[in-house]
Formats: structure tokens, sequence, C-alpha cells
């Protein structure tokens, strides 16, 4: 007869302890343990997980076959980017996002027109009927896919041994039960027992596995923190519910580059993929305002020009305040004293709030020259003329540095219409082609000061 007793579990590690504890002993997490109830099997029973006919053996690398990448093609082109050119054989994949902001739309988009021969559809917090009702108001046929509801793995395991799909995709996590794991759904020990299961599925039988996630009020992915290091590939889809654009960033990429993202637009009939992610960074009045300068960023392998909006104004209270919406604050704090510093400008006793539009977090030094010119423009009053961009990093003594793959950026500003770029005078590189915008290279920053200011 089964027994139980209660422990307890850290959530980011996954350490079992017989009592709380508030901190970790483990990876010295505070507050990160969570109370259970543990069923204790007697001594000799077996428990069986999903088990596939074949038995693996030792093998050497010159032993193994299949050794050019071979990934699965979506029609998804977005998100065939973030995985890094399609779906890798036997891969799982975890989806985490927050309510609401669009996961299940993607996942039934993807799995109603992929492009592969059968897709398995797992939900476990809708019916058949629900899915149904939302593939038509979204104008989905999904003639090869499988709509399948149910929690309890085993079950699953057996209509897939049945099915063979070439994708399954399961939402979500959360509402799996595992037989071999007696706690409630959603649990610590559920999500860890059903992960390992379907790990275990995915590379016994190189059948790929996309997970839905759901986030927490702390803004991670509901259960251990183990999870993530389980997974082959982590992907979070970010954005505002109040707008229509989201994005799709890459956490963790064992097959990839962790530094590429996929923009979509939420409408009335589902996600629509956004090939050119500067008509959404790129505000459509130009630059008709002061404070707003477009910087030619790079993102991974992706080039797009973005919008820096800036606004200083006298410090009405005693501590001048510093805010940026999407860039790092401290970076900020960094351009400000070399502005102050280097350049002249009093902006110590000015209020400074910086916004990267489009809600994207932008890690690119290749910015820091829009920002700054963004920042002067506010405090002067001046606007900076129309179809200029900028693609340079600021060092600490006012130089301008250079950014890796300028040639991504200028022609990306070329294409977009773009008259002028300025950049760093190491970018300068021969380039035989004729091109129609203007390139400037300038050394320091008061260089590219008083050329665009006068």
């Amino acid at each position: 007869m089964n027994k139980s007793k209660t422990i307890y579990f850290c959530k980011s590690c996954g350490y079992e302890s017989a009592k709380w504890m508030g901190k970790c002993p483990s990876c010295q997490e505070w507050n990160s343990f969570t109370e259970e109830t543990k069923i204790i099997t007697p001594k000799g029973a077996v428990q069986k997980s999903y088990v596939s006919d074949s038995v693996a053996k030792p093998l050497r690398l010159s032993e193994v076959e299949g050794s050019e990448e071979v990934r699965l093609q979506i029609s998804d082109q977005e998100l065939s980017r973030v995985l890094g050119g399609g779906i890798v054989p036997g891969s799982v994949v975890l989806l985490g996002g927050e309510p609401g902001i669009g996961k299940s739309t993607l996942m039934l988009q993807l799995a109603s027109s992929s492009g592969l021969p059968l897709v398995m559809y797992i939900s476990g917090e809708e019916s058949v009927v629900q899915i149904k009702m939302r593939a038509e108001r979204m104008g989905l046929k999904a003639e090869n896919c499988l709509f399948y509801t149910e929690t309890d793995t085993q079950k699953i395991f057996n209509q897939l041994k049945k099915t063979e799909p070439s994708l399954v995709v399961i939402d979500s996590i959360q509402t799996l039960v595992s037989t071999y794991a007696e706690s409630t759904p959603g649990s610590v020990t559920q999500i860890r027992q059903c992960t390992s299961e379907l790990i275990r599925y995915a590379k016994e039988t190189a059948t790929p596995v996309i997970l839905v996630g759901h986030i927490t009020k702390e803004g991670v992915i509901a259960g251990p923190k183990v999870l993530e290091h389980m997974v082959d590939t982590v992907l979070q889809f970010e954005g505002d519910r109040h707008f229509s654009y989201r994005i799709l960033r890459t956490v963790k990429n064992r097959f990839g580059s962790t530094a590429e993202l996929g923009i979509y637009e939420m409408q009335g009939s589902g996600l629509r993929e956004v090939n050119n992610p500067s008509e959404v960074l790129i505000s459509p009045h130009g630059q008709e305002l002061s404070g707003v300068a477009i910087s030619a960023m790079l993102e991974g392998n992706r080039p797009f020009l973005i919008e820096t909006q800036s606004l200083v104004s006298p410090a009405a209270y005693g501590n001048p305040q510093r805010s940026g919406t999407g860039y790092d604050t401290r970076r900020l704090n960094m351009l400000l004293a070399v502005l102050e510093r280097r350049c002249g400008f009093r902006l110590g006793v000015q209020d400074v709030f910086l916004n990267m539009a489009g809600g994207l977090k932008v890690v690119d030094p290749g910015v820091d020259l829009a920002i700054c010119m963004s920042l002067i423009s506010s405090l002067e009053d001046i606007k900076i003329p129309a179809k200029t961009c900028f693609a340079a990093e600021i060092g600490l003594g006012g130089e301008l540095r250079s950014v890796n793959k300028i040639e991504n950026r200028i022609a990306e500003a070329e294409k977009l219409g773009f008259e002028t770029i300025y950049i760093a005078v190491g970018n300068i590189l021969p380039d035989k082609m004729n091109r129609k915008i203007t390139i400037t290279a300038f050394s320091k920053l008061q260089e590219v000061i008083g050329a665009v200011f006068g």
C-alpha cells in the first residue's frame, strides 16, 4: 500500500527537503520552497513511462547516421527564423508567455498550416468544440492536424503510438498529469515528471514536441527552473495586450542562435507575420518631432531600423529622474555622463525619459549614437533632418566605435529610402557598389553633433 508524506521542493533547482527552508542550500535562492504531498511506493514496484521498441546502444560519432543538419521546414517564417531555420527532429521546445498574449493562437496556426504531413494538437485547457470555434473564427481548415483533449500522459502516448505524428503540440504542460507522480496538476513534481516523459518520447522517436508553458506573476515560466534546462529550446512570447504587436524571443536554443526574434501582429483572424520589422518600429509620421532619431540596429543576423524617442525637461523636484523603456538605464546614465563631460551639455539637472518604439528591448550598442542625438534634439528642441539614421557605439571618451555587420545596416537603411547614415570611421570598408544613400563617417561624437545640428 502506498504511503504519503509532506515534502518541500525548490522551484529553482528541484532540491528536496523534509522541512521548509528560507534559503535553498543547493542554488542559494530565497523563498523558493513549495509544499507538496509525495506518494511513497512499496519496495520493488516498477514505474514505466513511454518506452519505444528500439534499444539504444553506445555509438562513436563516426557511426552516427544523419550527420548533416536536417530540419523540418514550416510555413511560419518568423517561428522558423527564431528556431534557427526550422524544427530539429526530436527536439523539445518550451513556449512561455503571459495569459492572453497569443500562445495558443500561434500554436493553432502552426498546427493547422505547418506544411507537415500530420500534427497532433493536444489540449488540456480547451475542448475539441472550443478549438473548432476558434479555428473557424481564424479561418483555419486544419486538414492535416489531429486534435485531442486529454491530460493523462499515458493515454496521450497510446494515441501517439497509433498516429505517429510529425509534430506534437502540448497546450499546456501545466495541465498534464502523470500516473507515476502522485501530486496535483501544475505542481513541481508533475511538471518535471510529465516533461521527462515527453522528452524521452521525443528523443526515442525523433518527433519534435512543443510545450506551451504558463507564466507566474513574477514573469517566469511556472514550475521548477530545471524545466528550462531539460528542454532544448525556450521561447518567450512578449508584448502588451493593449497593443497589436507581439515579439517572439529566443531565451535558449541548443540548435541555433539565441539572438533571433520574430515579430507578429495580432489581428481578428489571428497572428500575422511581420516580415519587415521597420514598419512596426518606425512611426508613420517620420521625424517631424524633436527628440526622435532613427537607428540602424541588428538583432541576431537581422538588421532593421528602430525609432528612439527622448524627452528632456528641467527637473521639477530635487532629484532628476532617469527612465528607459526597452533600454538599459545604466547605459543611459553612461551616455548622459559622456554628453555632459565630453560635449558640455548640462543634463545633470534634467529629467530624462527614453523610449524604444514598438516595445522592443534593445541591447545592441549600435543604437548609442541615435540615443545621444535624440537626447540633444529634445534638449535643444531641434528636429533631426528627415531620412537620416545612425549606427555607431559611443565610448567613454566620446569617440565613435565601429559596430558589426555595418553593410547589412546600410543596406536596410537604403532599402527603406533613407538618404544619410552616420557611422564610425572604423566601419569604412571598400565598397565598389554604387549606393544611393550617403555614408558619413566621423571619429568623435562632437563632430556628429556639429554636422547634424550645425
